[in-house]
């Protein structure tokens, strides 16, 4: 529960940068982040 409140927040801040530059460490971010939590959930899976 508590990732899915990172993420939101994550995902919350895109609307926040002012430059190309800045949305697009953000993306990157975003997508670490749901990398990260998809992993765990196929680890807690196996």
């Amino acid at each position: 529960m508590i990732r899915i409140a990172l993420m939101l927040t994550a995902i919350l801040g895109l609307a926040a940068c002012e430059t190309v530059g800045g949305f697009g460490e953000d993306v990157s971010t975003a997508g670490q982040g749901i990398t990260a939590v998809a992993q765990d959930v196929e680890d807690e899976l196996d």
